[in-house]
C-alpha cells in the first residue's frame, strides 16, 4: 500500500506449496497483515496428477504449504474447489483444442479460479484481499484507483497471466514479490532464512493437470484417436496424423513427415482445421501475422477510447511488440507495426502502456502477411 501509515488488512494467502506462494505469504505477515493461509484443492483424484514437486496439485503440495504455514505461524486451510476447476479450466481446455484453439490455462485459472471462485468466497467470509506469489505490481493512487504494472524484475514477470483482472479483482489483490528487485536465488535463500524447508523445492512447470507432461497423450484419452491428412500450402498430402488436435500453430517437431520441402528446410504447422481433422504445414515465413482480432476482452481498469499504439505480449514467456489497437463493436481489432510469427486462436494478447497493463483478449482470427491456401 502508498499510504504512510497501512491499515491492517485481512489477507488470505492463497498457498500452492511452492516457495514462492510460501514467501509472498510471509512478507505479508511481516507486514503486519492478518494473514490466512489457504491450499486450493484442485484435483478430483490427486494421485491422478504428476507425484513430486513439478506441479501444484498434488497431496504432497498442500502439505508442504501447511508447513509453511505452521512456520510462518498463520492459520491454514484447505479448499476444495476441484468440481469448478474441473468445469472452468479442465473442460475449457479439452474444448478449446477439439475446437483447433490453443488455450492458456494457468490464465484462465487465474481468471476463473484464484481471483473469482477464491476472490468471492475470501470476500464473503470477510477478507479485505487475496495473496498470491505472483510477479507483478498493483500501483494505487490517491483517488483509490488501482493499476496492474509488470514486476520490477522483467526476467520474473508474470503480469501476462494476470492480464484477465478487473477493477474489482486488483481491489482486493496483493502481490509482494512483485515490487523488489530480488533473483529466484535470493526469494529461496530468503524463504531459507525464515526456515521454509521449500527453500529448495523445484519451480512447477507445464500444465498443472497433466501428469506427465504429455499434452497430446492427455488431449488423445479424452478426444480419442482420429486419423486426418496433413498436406502442405498446395493441399497435397504429405502425412497422416491421429487427431488435429494433437498440433498448435507454429509448432515444427513430432510432425513425422517424411517427405522432406523442396527447399530442404523444416515445415512449421500453418492451420487446423477441426472440420476436415486437416493440418496445414509449410514454411515459417508463412507464418508471418500482420493483424489479429481478438474477443472477450478485460480491461485492467477503463476501456480503452478510439485507436491507440500499445506494446503486446502474446505468450507467457515472450517478449512484446508494438501494435495499434482499437475496440470495434466488443472486439479488439489489432495491427502489429512489424509481422510476428507462431500467433494461434485460443491464445491471449495482453496491452501494455509502458510498465501497465491495459488488459487482455482472446485472439479468435489473424491475418497472414502470406495467406494459407
Amino acid at each position: 500500500m502508498t499510504t504512510d501509515a497501512p491499515r491492517r488488512l485481512r489477507v488470505l494467502a492463497a498457498m500452492s506449496g511452492g516457495v514462492d506462494s510460501a514467501v509472498a505469504a510471509a512478507r505479508a505477515a511481516e507486514a503486519g497483515h492478518d494473514v490466512t493461509g489457504v491450499h486450493l484443492a484442485l484435483s478430483e483424484n490427486p494421485k491422478s496428477f504428476r507425484t513430486g514437486a513439478r506441479g501444484c496439485c498434488t497431496i504432497e503440495d498442500s502439505h508442504d504449504a501447511r508447513r509453511a504455514a505452521d512456520v510462518i505461524g498463520i492459520p491454514f486451510y484447505v479448499w476444495d474447489l476441484a468440481e469448478r476447476f474441473r468445469e472452468d479450466v479442465v473442460e475449457d481446455f479439452f474444448a478449446e483444442y477439439e475446437a483447433g484453439r490453443t488455450p492458456n490455462p494457468c490464465l484462465r485459472c487465474n481468471e476463473k479460479i484464484k481471483f473469482a471462485a477464491l476472490l468471492d468466497k475470501a470476500l464473503a467470509l470477510g477478507f479485505d484481499a487475496v495473496c498470491t506469489g505472483h510477479y507483478a505490481t498493483v500501483v494505487e493512487h490517491p483517488d483509490g484507483s488501482r493499476e496492474l504494472h509488470r514486476a520490477s524484475d522483467m526476467a520474473k514477470d508474470q503480469s501476462y497471466v494476470l492480464g484477465v483482472l478487473d477493477d474489482k479483482q486488483l481491489a482486493h489483490a496483493m502481490f509482494p514479490l512483485g515490487d523488489t528487485l530480488t533473483t529466484k536465488a535470493e526469494i529461496r535463500e530468503e524463504a531459507a532464512r525464515r526456515g521454509l524447508f521449500v527453500a529448495k523445492k523445484p519451480d512447477s512447470h507445464d500444465i498443472c493437470f497433466i501428469a506427465d507432461g504429455d499434452t497430446q497423450a492427455f488431449l488423445a484419452k479424452r478426444l480419442g484417436t482420429a486419423e486426418g491428412d496433413i498436406v502442405d500450402e498446395s493441399g497435397a498430402k504429405l502425412g497422416t496424423h491421429e487427431g488435429a488436435y494433437g498440433f498448435t500453430i507454429g509448432q515444427r517437431k513430432g510432425l513425422r513427415i517424411g517427405t522432406p520441402a523442396p527447399d530442404g528446410k523444416p515445415r512449421y504447422v500453418l492451420d487446423i482445421s477441426p472440420v476436415d481433422n486437416t493440418v496445414t504445414v509449410g514454411p515459417a515465413e508463412a507464418l508471418d501475422v500482420t493483424a489479429l482480432t481478438a474477443v472477450r476482452p478485460r480491461w485492467c481498469g477503463a476501456a480503452p477510447t478510439g485507436p491507440g499504439t500499445y506494446t503486446a505480449q502474446l505468450r507467457a514467456h515472450g517478449g512484446e511488440t508494438e501494435v495499434t489497437a482499437e475496440l470495434v463493436d466488443g472486439e479488439l481489432h489489432v495491427t502489429f507495426t512489424e509481422p510476428v510469427r507462431g500467433v494461434a486462436p485460443g491464445q491471449a494478447i495482453v496491452l501494455y502502456d509502458g510498465t501497465r497493463v491495459v488488459g487482455s483478449a482472446t485472439i479468435a482470427t489473424t491475418d497472414r502477411a502470406r495467406a494459407v491456401a
